[in-house]
Protein backbone atom coordinates (compact mmCIF):
# COMPACT_ATOMS: atom_id res chain seq x y z
CA UNK A 1 0.00 0.00 0.00
CA UNK A 2 2.65 2.68 1.00
CA UNK A 3 4.77 1.85 -2.25
CA UNK A 4 1.18 2.20 -4.40
CA UNK A 5 0.74 5.75 -2.75
CA UNK A 6 4.41 6.55 -3.48
CA UNK A 7 3.43 5.73 -6.85
CA UNK A 8 0.30 8.00 -7.03
CA UNK A 9 2.18 10.90 -5.49
CA UNK A 10 4.88 10.98 -8.66
CA UNK A 11 1.93 11.02 -11.47
CA UNK A 12 0.03 13.44 -9.43
CA UNK A 13 3.55 15.52 -8.98
CA UNK A 14 4.25 15.04 -13.41
CA UNK A 15 0.81 16.11 -14.39
CA UNK A 16 1.51 19.40 -12.29
CA UNK A 17 4.85 19.45 -14.17
CA UNK A 18 3.51 18.81 -17.53
CA UNK A 19 0.84 21.75 -16.48
CA UNK A 20 3.09 23.98 -15.61
CA UNK A 21 5.53 23.36 -18.70
CA UNK A 22 2.26 24.33 -21.43
CA UNK A 23 0.94 27.07 -19.51
CA UNK A 24 4.52 28.48 -19.67
CA UNK A 25 4.74 27.96 -23.35
CA UNK A 26 1.00 29.29 -23.65
CA UNK A 27 2.04 32.32 -21.91
CA UNK A 28 5.27 33.17 -24.35
CA UNK A 29 3.18 32.41 -27.60
CA UNK A 30 0.82 34.98 -26.53
CA UNK A 31 3.98 37.51 -25.79
CA UNK A 32 5.42 37.15 -29.21
CA UNK A 33 4.24 39.44 -32.08
CA UNK A 34 2.93 37.74 -35.15
CA UNK A 35 5.80 38.09 -38.27
CA UNK A 36 4.31 39.17 -41.39
CA UNK A 37 6.13 40.35 -44.70
CA UNK A 38 6.12 43.54 -46.05
CA UNK A 39 7.56 45.37 -49.30
CA UNK A 40 8.60 48.65 -49.51
CA UNK A 41 6.37 50.74 -51.88
CA UNK A 42 8.17 54.16 -53.88
CA UNK A 43 5.87 56.08 -56.36
CA UNK A 44 6.82 55.92 -59.98
CA UNK A 45 4.86 56.57 -63.58
CA UNK A 46 2.82 53.81 -64.48
CA UNK A 47 1.35 53.93 -68.45
CA UNK A 48 -2.50 53.41 -68.30
CA UNK A 49 -4.17 51.39 -70.99
CA UNK A 50 -7.87 51.59 -72.44
CA UNK A 51 -8.28 47.71 -73.68
CA UNK A 52 -11.44 47.22 -76.11
CA UNK A 53 -12.52 44.05 -78.12
CA UNK A 54 -13.48 44.44 -82.08
CA UNK A 55 -13.17 42.59 -85.66
CA UNK A 56 -10.97 43.20 -88.36
CA UNK A 57 -12.48 44.80 -91.43
CA UNK A 58 -11.28 45.18 -95.14
CA UNK A 59 -9.94 48.72 -95.71
CA UNK A 60 -12.09 48.20 -99.17
CA UNK A 61 -14.42 45.59 -100.21
CA UNK A 62 -15.66 45.12 -104.36
CA UNK A 63 -18.13 43.07 -105.13
CA UNK A 64 -17.27 42.85 -109.34
CA UNK A 65 -20.68 42.54 -111.32
CA UNK A 66 -20.93 42.50 -115.23
CA UNK A 67 -22.29 45.83 -117.07
CA UNK A 68 -22.95 44.08 -119.75
CA UNK A 69 -25.26 41.05 -120.70
CA UNK A 70 -23.11 37.91 -122.10
CA UNK A 71 -21.65 34.24 -121.78
CA UNK A 72 -18.48 34.01 -119.90
CA UNK A 73 -15.99 32.95 -122.14
CA UNK A 74 -12.84 33.09 -119.69
CA UNK A 75 -11.86 33.57 -116.19
CA UNK A 76 -8.22 35.03 -115.86
CA UNK A 77 -7.25 34.93 -112.63
CA UNK A 78 -6.22 32.41 -109.82
CA UNK A 79 -9.05 32.06 -106.93
CA UNK A 80 -7.26 33.52 -103.83
CA UNK A 81 -4.48 35.22 -105.30
CA UNK A 82 -3.58 39.30 -105.47
CA UNK A 83 -5.07 40.99 -108.23
CA UNK A 84 -4.07 44.88 -108.95
CA UNK A 85 -6.86 47.45 -110.30
CA UNK A 86 -7.84 47.45 -114.24
CA UNK A 87 -6.19 44.03 -114.26
CA UNK A 88 -8.69 41.42 -116.88
CA UNK A 89 -10.49 39.19 -115.01
CA UNK A 90 -13.49 37.85 -116.90
CA UNK A 91 -13.82 37.65 -120.99
CA UNK A 92 -17.30 38.22 -121.85
CA UNK A 93 -18.40 36.96 -125.66
CA UNK A 94 -17.74 39.61 -127.50
CA UNK A 95 -19.17 39.19 -130.43
CA UNK A 96 -22.54 40.84 -130.55
CA UNK A 97 -21.03 43.99 -129.09
CA UNK A 98 -18.56 44.20 -132.14
CA UNK A 99 -21.31 43.63 -134.51
CA UNK A 100 -23.22 46.64 -132.63
CA UNK A 101 -19.33 48.82 -133.16
CA UNK A 102 -19.66 48.37 -136.66
CA UNK A 103 -23.33 49.04 -137.08
CA UNK A 104 -22.70 52.52 -135.41
CA UNK A 105 -19.69 53.18 -137.17
CA UNK A 106 -22.11 52.80 -140.35
CA UNK A 107 -24.60 54.46 -139.36
CA UNK A 108 -22.24 57.43 -138.61
CA UNK A 109 -20.91 57.40 -141.75
CA UNK A 110 -24.29 57.56 -142.99
CA UNK A 111 -25.10 60.32 -141.43
CA UNK A 112 -22.01 62.60 -142.41
CA UNK A 113 -22.68 62.15 -146.18
CA UNK A 114 -26.16 63.27 -145.59
CA UNK A 115 -24.82 66.47 -143.63
CA UNK A 116 -22.38 67.33 -145.98
CA UNK A 117 -25.46 67.16 -149.43
CA UNK A 118 -27.69 69.15 -146.89
CA UNK A 119 -24.91 71.28 -146.20
CA UNK A 120 -23.74 72.14 -149.63
CA UNK A 121 -27.67 72.46 -150.85
CA UNK A 122 -28.13 75.00 -147.58
CA UNK A 123 -24.83 77.09 -149.22
CA UNK A 124 -26.04 76.73 -152.83
CA UNK A 125 -29.19 78.04 -151.99
CA UNK A 126 -28.21 81.39 -149.91
CA UNK A 127 -27.20 83.28 -153.16
CA UNK A 128 -30.23 82.31 -155.12
CA UNK A 129 -32.48 83.25 -152.62
CA UNK A 130 -30.86 86.75 -152.50
CA UNK A 131 -30.98 87.14 -156.16
CA UNK A 132 -35.03 85.74 -155.82
CA UNK A 133 -33.82 83.07 -158.12
CA UNK A 134 -35.25 80.72 -155.59
CA UNK A 135 -38.20 81.52 -152.79
CA UNK A 136 -36.94 82.08 -149.33
CA UNK A 137 -38.64 79.15 -147.93
CA UNK A 138 -36.72 76.72 -150.29
CA UNK A 139 -33.62 78.30 -148.43
CA UNK A 140 -34.72 78.01 -145.15
CA UNK A 141 -35.54 74.86 -145.41
CA UNK A 142 -32.43 73.58 -147.03
CA UNK A 143 -30.47 75.52 -143.68
CA UNK A 144 -32.71 73.27 -141.46
CA UNK A 145 -32.92 69.86 -143.28
CA UNK A 146 -28.47 71.09 -142.93
CA UNK A 147 -28.67 71.32 -139.20
CA UNK A 148 -30.75 68.58 -138.56
CA UNK A 149 -28.26 66.44 -140.75
CA UNK A 150 -25.61 68.07 -138.40
CA UNK A 151 -27.25 66.68 -135.18
CA UNK A 152 -27.88 63.48 -136.60
CA UNK A 153 -24.14 63.17 -137.02
CA UNK A 154 -23.39 63.34 -133.51
CA UNK A 155 -26.29 61.46 -132.35
CA UNK A 156 -24.72 58.55 -134.53
CA UNK A 157 -21.38 59.37 -133.20
CA UNK A 158 -22.65 58.92 -129.40
CA UNK A 159 -23.53 55.74 -130.10
CA UNK A 160 -20.63 54.53 -131.54
CA UNK A 161 -19.39 56.08 -128.52
CA UNK A 162 -21.67 53.57 -126.28
CA UNK A 163 -20.99 50.86 -128.56
CA UNK A 164 -17.21 50.84 -128.47
CA UNK A 165 -17.70 51.42 -124.04
CA UNK A 166 -20.07 48.04 -124.14
CA UNK A 167 -17.57 46.25 -126.26
CA UNK A 168 -14.98 47.50 -123.64
CA UNK A 169 -17.20 45.80 -120.80
CA UNK A 170 -17.04 42.71 -122.44
CA UNK A 171 -13.40 42.37 -120.55
CA UNK A 172 -14.68 42.69 -116.93
CA UNK A 173 -11.45 44.45 -115.57
CA UNK A 174 -10.75 44.46 -111.30
CA UNK A 175 -11.90 47.92 -109.88
CA UNK A 176 -9.21 47.43 -107.08
CA UNK A 177 -6.09 46.16 -105.92
CA UNK A 178 -6.37 43.19 -103.12
CA UNK A 179 -6.89 39.86 -102.65
CA UNK A 180 -9.48 38.31 -104.34
CA UNK A 181 -12.37 35.23 -103.18
CA UNK A 182 -13.27 32.87 -105.14
CA UNK A 183 -15.22 32.80 -108.78
CA UNK A 184 -19.09 32.45 -108.12
CA UNK A 185 -19.70 32.02 -111.97
CA UNK A 186 -17.91 29.56 -114.44
CA UNK A 187 -16.97 29.67 -117.84
CA UNK A 188 -20.46 29.33 -120.15
CA UNK A 189 -22.09 31.21 -117.50
CA UNK A 190 -24.81 33.69 -118.66
CA UNK A 191 -24.76 36.75 -116.78
CA UNK A 192 -26.76 40.07 -117.41
CA UNK A 193 -25.73 43.57 -116.58
CA UNK A 194 -25.79 44.81 -113.28
CA UNK A 195 -26.75 41.80 -112.00
CA UNK A 196 -27.65 40.63 -108.23
CA UNK A 197 -24.81 38.08 -107.64
CA UNK A 198 -21.25 39.39 -107.66
CA UNK A 199 -19.26 37.48 -109.69
CA UNK A 200 -16.43 37.29 -107.50
CA UNK A 201 -15.38 39.67 -104.01
CA UNK A 202 -12.25 41.47 -103.80
CA UNK A 203 -10.93 42.25 -100.89
CA UNK A 204 -8.21 45.25 -100.36
CA UNK A 205 -6.17 43.93 -96.81
CA UNK A 206 -3.46 46.26 -96.69
CA UNK A 207 -4.17 48.39 -94.68
CA UNK A 208 -6.70 46.46 -92.60
CA UNK A 209 -9.42 48.30 -90.31
CA UNK A 210 -10.42 47.13 -86.59
CA UNK A 211 -13.52 47.72 -85.36
CA UNK A 212 -14.35 48.25 -81.87
CA UNK A 213 -17.27 48.94 -79.25
CA UNK A 214 -17.28 50.93 -76.55
CA UNK A 215 -19.92 52.26 -73.91
CA UNK A 216 -20.74 55.79 -74.38
CA UNK A 217 -19.05 56.19 -70.88
CA UNK A 218 -16.39 54.59 -71.39
CA UNK A 219 -15.85 56.99 -74.88
CA UNK A 220 -15.62 60.16 -73.28
CA UNK A 221 -13.40 59.18 -70.23
CA UNK A 222 -11.22 58.01 -72.96
CA UNK A 223 -11.60 61.51 -74.58
CA UNK A 224 -10.73 63.14 -71.71
CA UNK A 225 -7.76 61.05 -70.84
CA UNK A 226 -6.41 61.76 -74.25
CA UNK A 227 -6.85 65.54 -74.52
CA UNK A 228 -9.68 65.70 -76.79
CA UNK A 229 -13.06 65.85 -74.96
CA UNK A 230 -14.49 68.15 -77.89
CA UNK A 231 -13.70 66.31 -80.66
CA UNK A 232 -15.85 63.56 -82.26
CA UNK A 233 -12.62 61.19 -82.07
CA UNK A 234 -9.03 61.07 -80.33
CA UNK A 235 -7.81 60.86 -83.86
CA UNK A 236 -4.29 59.70 -84.30
CA UNK A 237 -3.92 58.06 -80.81
CA UNK A 238 -1.52 55.05 -81.14
CA UNK A 239 -3.00 51.61 -80.89
CA UNK A 240 -1.53 48.07 -80.46
CA UNK A 241 -3.27 44.98 -80.96
CA UNK A 242 -3.52 41.44 -79.31
CA UNK A 243 -4.15 38.78 -81.21
CA UNK A 244 -6.68 35.59 -81.00
CA UNK A 245 -3.99 33.58 -79.62
CA UNK A 246 -2.87 36.44 -77.26
CA UNK A 247 0.40 37.30 -79.03
CA UNK A 248 0.89 40.91 -79.72
CA UNK A 249 0.98 42.23 -83.16
CA UNK A 250 4.02 43.93 -84.03
CA UNK A 251 2.67 47.26 -86.16
CA UNK A 252 1.11 49.94 -84.77
CA UNK A 253 -2.09 51.43 -85.67
CA UNK A 254 -3.86 54.67 -85.40
CA UNK A 255 -7.39 55.58 -84.14
CA UNK A 256 -9.34 56.78 -87.62
CA UNK A 257 -12.82 57.80 -86.79
CA UNK A 258 -15.79 57.19 -84.18
CA UNK A 259 -19.30 57.19 -84.76
CA UNK A 260 -21.24 60.07 -84.70
CA UNK A 261 -24.29 58.42 -82.61
CA UNK A 262 -24.63 56.13 -79.85
CA UNK A 263 -26.73 52.54 -80.87
CA UNK A 264 -29.68 52.60 -78.78
CA UNK A 265 -30.18 49.04 -78.30
CA UNK A 266 -26.68 48.87 -77.11
CA UNK A 267 -25.42 51.81 -75.40
CA UNK A 268 -21.80 51.71 -77.41
CA UNK A 269 -19.78 53.84 -80.05
CA UNK A 270 -17.86 52.22 -82.94
CA UNK A 271 -14.46 53.34 -82.95
CA UNK A 272 -12.36 52.53 -86.10
CA UNK A 273 -8.42 51.92 -85.80
CA UNK A 274 -6.38 51.51 -88.91
CA UNK A 275 -3.26 49.48 -89.35
CA UNK A 276 -0.48 48.18 -91.77
CA UNK A 277 -0.86 44.45 -92.76
CA UNK A 278 1.95 44.01 -95.15
CA UNK A 279 2.49 40.47 -94.40
CA UNK A 280 -1.31 39.69 -94.54
CA UNK A 281 -1.62 38.25 -91.24
CA UNK A 282 -4.48 39.82 -90.02
CA UNK A 283 -7.82 38.64 -92.31
CA UNK A 284 -11.63 40.28 -92.40
CA UNK A 285 -13.68 38.83 -89.59
CA UNK A 286 -10.35 38.09 -87.12
CA UNK A 287 -11.21 38.98 -83.28
CA UNK A 288 -8.60 41.08 -82.06
CA UNK A 289 -8.31 43.30 -78.50
CA UNK A 290 -6.95 47.17 -79.00
CA UNK A 291 -4.55 48.52 -76.52
CA UNK A 292 -5.09 51.98 -76.35
CA UNK A 293 -2.00 54.03 -74.65
CA UNK A 294 -4.57 56.48 -72.24
CA UNK A 295 -2.74 58.12 -70.31
CA UNK A 296 0.03 58.18 -67.61
CA UNK A 297 -0.08 58.30 -64.46
CA UNK A 298 2.65 60.66 -62.16
CA UNK A 299 3.66 59.31 -58.58
CA UNK A 300 1.58 56.17 -58.56
CA UNK A 301 2.23 52.88 -56.30
CA UNK A 302 2.21 49.04 -58.18
CA UNK A 303 0.74 47.08 -54.84
CA UNK A 304 1.16 43.70 -55.29
CA UNK A 305 -3.01 41.98 -55.87
CA UNK A 306 -2.67 40.01 -52.40
CA UNK A 307 -2.17 43.15 -49.69
CA UNK A 308 -5.14 45.15 -51.21
CA UNK A 309 -8.59 43.99 -49.74
CA UNK A 310 -11.96 45.89 -49.99
CA UNK A 311 -14.34 46.89 -47.13
CA UNK A 312 -18.01 45.95 -47.06
CA UNK A 313 -18.33 49.39 -48.68
CA UNK A 314 -15.75 48.19 -51.52
CA UNK A 315 -13.44 50.73 -51.03
CA UNK A 316 -9.59 49.23 -51.08
CA UNK A 317 -7.75 49.34 -48.16
CA UNK A 318 -4.55 48.05 -47.16
CA UNK A 319 -2.38 47.38 -43.91
CA UNK A 320 0.78 49.06 -43.58
CA UNK A 321 3.67 49.05 -40.54
CA UNK A 322 3.73 51.99 -38.87
CA UNK A 323 7.32 52.97 -37.38
CA UNK A 324 6.22 51.45 -34.51
CA UNK A 325 5.93 48.09 -35.73
CA UNK A 326 2.09 48.59 -35.35
CA UNK A 327 -0.44 47.59 -38.03
CA UNK A 328 -2.24 50.69 -39.39
CA UNK A 329 -5.22 49.74 -41.85
CA UNK A 330 -4.92 52.68 -45.18
CA UNK A 331 -8.17 53.20 -47.16
CA UNK A 332 -6.41 53.91 -50.94
CA UNK A 333 -7.47 54.81 -54.39
CA UNK A 334 -6.95 51.40 -56.85
CA UNK A 335 -9.33 51.41 -60.00
CA UNK A 336 -6.88 49.43 -62.18
CA UNK A 337 -4.74 46.50 -61.90
CA UNK A 338 -1.39 45.90 -64.28
CA UNK A 339 -0.31 42.15 -64.29
CA UNK A 340 0.05 41.01 -60.63
CA UNK A 341 -0.58 44.49 -59.12
CA UNK A 342 -2.97 47.23 -58.23
CA UNK A 343 -2.04 50.78 -59.14
CA UNK A 344 -2.22 53.18 -56.26
CA UNK A 345 -2.75 56.46 -57.11
CA UNK A 346 -3.71 58.06 -53.41
CA UNK A 347 -3.53 56.19 -49.57
CA UNK A 348 0.18 55.64 -49.81
CA UNK A 349 3.48 57.51 -49.28
CA UNK A 350 7.00 56.88 -50.35
CA UNK A 351 8.37 54.04 -48.31
CA UNK A 352 5.57 52.92 -46.32
CA UNK A 353 5.87 49.13 -45.53
CA UNK A 354 2.78 47.55 -46.77
CA UNK A 355 1.59 44.18 -45.47
CA UNK A 356 1.61 41.54 -48.46
CA UNK A 357 1.82 38.37 -46.42
CA UNK A 358 0.42 37.18 -43.11
CA UNK A 359 -2.14 39.65 -43.47
CA UNK A 360 -4.92 37.40 -42.28
CA UNK A 361 -3.11 36.63 -38.72
CA UNK A 362 -3.00 40.40 -38.03
CA UNK A 363 -5.56 43.41 -37.22
CA UNK A 364 -4.96 47.39 -37.01
CA UNK A 365 -3.26 48.14 -34.16
CA UNK A 366 -1.78 44.92 -33.54
CA UNK A 367 2.24 45.05 -32.95
CA UNK A 368 4.03 42.73 -35.55
CA UNK A 369 7.59 41.83 -36.64
CA UNK A 370 7.74 42.78 -40.32
CA UNK A 371 10.30 40.96 -42.38
CA UNK A 372 11.27 41.50 -46.08
CA UNK A 373 8.13 39.83 -47.99
CA UNK A 374 10.18 36.34 -49.25
CA UNK A 375 13.23 36.67 -46.51
CA UNK A 376 14.92 33.87 -45.57
CA UNK A 377 14.46 35.05 -42.02
CA UNK A 378 10.79 33.82 -41.80
CA UNK A 379 12.28 30.31 -42.48
CA UNK A 380 13.83 30.40 -38.67
CA UNK A 381 13.25 27.83 -36.07
CA UNK A 382 11.59 27.25 -33.09
CA UNK A 383 8.18 26.51 -32.71
CA UNK A 384 6.44 29.86 -32.98
CA UNK A 385 9.10 30.14 -36.56
CA UNK A 386 7.20 26.76 -37.70
CA UNK A 387 3.84 28.16 -37.12
CA UNK A 388 4.63 31.29 -38.86
CA UNK A 389 6.07 29.03 -41.64
CA UNK A 390 2.63 27.29 -41.77
CA UNK A 391 0.54 30.67 -41.90
CA UNK A 392 2.65 31.51 -44.50
CA UNK A 393 2.03 28.81 -46.61
CA UNK A 394 -1.48 29.30 -46.44
CA UNK A 395 -0.67 33.22 -47.47
CA UNK A 396 0.93 32.33 -50.15
CA UNK A 397 -1.91 30.47 -51.35
CA UNK A 398 -3.92 33.31 -50.95
CA UNK A 399 -1.48 35.71 -53.26
CA UNK A 400 -1.08 33.13 -56.19
CA UNK A 401 -5.12 33.24 -56.34
CA UNK A 402 -4.85 36.42 -56.23
CA UNK A 403 -1.86 36.93 -59.45
CA UNK A 404 -4.29 34.40 -60.77
CA UNK A 405 -7.33 36.48 -60.62
CA UNK A 406 -5.42 39.13 -61.65
CA UNK A 407 -4.24 37.28 -64.95
CA UNK A 408 -7.94 36.89 -65.62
Amino acid sequence: MKQLRMIRCGLAALVLLCAGCSGGNDKSGERAPPEVGFVVVHPTSVPLTTELSGRTAAFAVSEVRPQVSGVIRARLFAEGSVVHAGQTLYQIDPSLYRANVAQAQANLSSAQANAEAARTRAARYRPLAEMEAVSRQDYTDAASQARQSAAAVQQNRAQLQTAQINLRYTRVPAPISGRIGRSLFTQGALVTANQADPLTVIQQLDPIYVDMQQSSSQLLALRRALGAPGSAVPTSAPVQLKLEDGSDYGLTGTVEFAETMVDQSTGTVTLRARFPNPQGLLLPGMFVRAIFAQSVAANAFLVPQAAVSRDPRGNATVLVVGRDNKIVQRQVVAERAIGPNWVVTAGLADGDRVVVEGTSRVRPGQSVRPVPAGSPQRLGGGNGAGGGGRGQGGQGGQQGGGARSGGR
